[in-house]
């Protein structure tokens, strides 16, 4: 009988032991769960600051202007920007998309006033660079086109923003498109198509009369 009693302790005290390394090991599971969440958690801060420095920072060679929104103006306009970055502009905008050849002045300001990205590059800038540039011009909102006298091999131009950039590679050129891209903060007409306009070239004499490069 004595020998029973001491067989159930021992069995009860196995038990407690047993149930114990359990709990301890819960414990220790649920303590490296709240480590890694608290981990995940600290690491996506400092992803997201640090792609705000450096967007920041990717952005500071930004230059700025002040022009109103709204001034239509009919036939050859002189801008101060070359590219031009906003001011007087034609009643008629550039339909947003890729140019092989150059456009107006005059209608693409237009088509900044609605919150494209006009991205504008050298004639003789290589064939792959180009293609790198029409394939960021597939989206909404982006007009490429070449620009004969340009004082970079590419720039990146919006409504009151401008970049020049060392080539399609540069990394401020995606940095400035996803800052100011259709970008209500500075969209003068935020919400205004880039469809449905002027979609013909600086061949076309469609400052004086836009119904001419109009879709029919």
């Amino acid at each position: 009988m004595a020998k029973k009693r001491t067989d159930r302790s021992e069995q009860k005290s196995a038990e407690r032991e047993a149930a114990a390394r359990a709990y301890a090991a819960r414990q220790k599971r649920q303590q490296l769960l709240r480590w890694g969440g608290i981990l995940i958690v600290v690491l996506g801060a400092a992803a997201f600051a640090y792609r705000y420095f450096q967007q920041r920072q990717l952005l500071d060679t930004v230059t700025t202007a002040s022009y109103p929104a709204g001034q239509h103006v009919a036939g050859k306009i002189t801008h101060k920007e070359n590219p031009p970055v906003g001011g007087a502009h034609n009643v008629a905008w550039q339909n947003c998309g890729v140019y092989n050849v150059p456009i107006h002045n005059e209608h693409a300001v237009h088509s900044l006033e609605h919150g494209a990205v006009w991205i504008t590059y050298r004639p003789d800038l290589p064939a792959d660079q180009v293609q790198t540039l029409a394939a960021l011009g597939a989206d909404d909102y982006m007009l490429v086109s070449p620009y004969p006298g340009l004082p970079a091999p590419v720039v990146a131009s919006a409504w009151n923003r401008q970049i020049r950039l060392d080539g399609a590679g540069d990394p401020r050129l995606k940095a400035f498109v996803e800052e100011y891209r259709n970008n209500p903060a500075n969209t003068p007409e935020f919400g205004a198509s880039c469809f449905g306009a002027i979609r013909t070239t600086a061949t076309a004499d469609t400052l004086t009369d836009p119904a001419a490069g109009m879709p029919r």
